[in-house]
């Protein structure tokens, strides 16, 4: 009898010693090697319309979603094309630039999947008095231009728009890399730039500038610029991996909406080229402003209105800028946002 007890004794010490080592252990903790690699091109230099995506990598997002994720600059032949090829599985590019690469002769092999920013931030900056706070006051100015048959178009438009004259504007090359000091310097000039980096650089450096939105003039210019673009095959054969990088990314730029500086702190340690470093104000201040931009008035981070994406598209179509008209939807999808 003495001898069974010590047995179940024996036993059950055993078995809670089996029990503790259980309870003990942890999970292995994912590698670069477990982690699905995933180059992501960007349509510039590093800014802050991308940082969201640093923000995501920094702060591990992208490795909780199971993902190892290369951001980088696009090369010469366009972030589209590298997308489209599957050197990258995403890339950034605006809507008005997508749809010459989706009508070629030899369409890019990519779709939108989700908006970078909900409304089109661009529009004009002059010399604040010179009489150009609306699209008819660049009658008798300058306007630098970069030449693209759709920008020259959306110009025409929204001057007669506004009851002026496009033949009575100017037309030279832009070749500004500064468009603050420029129209300081330069009263009759005028130049596209988007509100969050141009306008809120005038700001910093304390240039009295005046401005309009496109958008604000003819509502068909409120199109998506910038928008995330996916590679078609990655995309259908992995769609999983496709929502977990959008909802990632989401992270990303939510953290950003709410901690704006920090958010801009980690783009410029971020930033490779060491170029933004030297510009830290500004990209503090263009992190505040496109703050409230992101997301503007939706709910979900991402989002594309089909009414607002074919809006552009149907309109590009009648102003005969396009080779065929594009169909309901074409060109992007929501499908993969959480």
């Amino acid at each position: 009898m003495k001898n069974t007890k010590r047995i179940i004794a024996f036993l059950m010490a055993a078995m809670m010693v089996l029990c503790l080592a259980s309870c003990g252990k942890t999970e292995k903790e994912p590698t670069k090697a477990d982690l699905i690699d995933i180059t992501f091109c960007l349509d510039w230099t590093p800014n802050t319309n991308h940082t969201g995506l640093y923000v995501a990598k920094e702060k591990g997002y992208y490795e909780e979603a199971g993902l190892n994720v290369t951001i980088i600059q696009p090369p010469e032949d366009g972030c589209v094309q590298i997308c489209s090829t599957g050197e990258a599985q995403f890339a950034v590019k605006e809507q008005d630039g997508l749809a010459a690469a989706l009508l070629s002769d030899t369409p890019a092999n990519v779709t939108a999947i989700a908006a970078l920013i909900q409304h089109n931030t661009s529009g004009i900056i002059s010399k604040k008095g010179a009489g150009m706070e609306s699209a008819k006051g660049l009658e008798g100015n300058t306007y630098l231009t970069w030449d693209s048959p759709i920008e020259l178009a959306m110009m025409k438009n929204v001057v007669e728009a506004d009851g002026g004259k496009w033949d009575n504007v100017k037309v030279i090359p832009n070749t500004v890399t500064d468009e603050a000091q420029d129209v300081n310097h330069n009263p009759d000039h005028a130049i596209w730039v988007f509100y969050g980096w141009g306008a809120v650089n005038a700001q910093v450096n304390s240039i009295d500038t005046d401005f309009f939105f496109f958008k604000d003039i003819n509502p068909v210019f409120d199109y998506y610029t910038p928008a995330i673009i996916g590679n078609n095959d990655f995309i259908k054969e992995n769609p999983e991996v496709t929502k977990a990088f959008l909802e990632a990314t989401k992270k990303g730029y939510e953290f950003a909406i709410e901690n704006p500086e920090e958010a801009a702190q980690i783009l410029i340690d971020s930033d490779e080229t060491g170029a933004l470093a030297e510009s830290a104000d500004l990209v503090i201040e263009s992190q505040k402003w496109l703050a409230s931009q992101y997301k503007a008035e939706v709910e979900q981070w991402g989002y594309i209105d089909a009414a607002r994406w074919d809006a552009f598209y149907a309109w590009l179509w009648n102003e005969g800028l396009i080779s065929r008209e594009f169909a309901p939807g074409e060109g992007f999808t929501n499908d993969y946002l959480s």
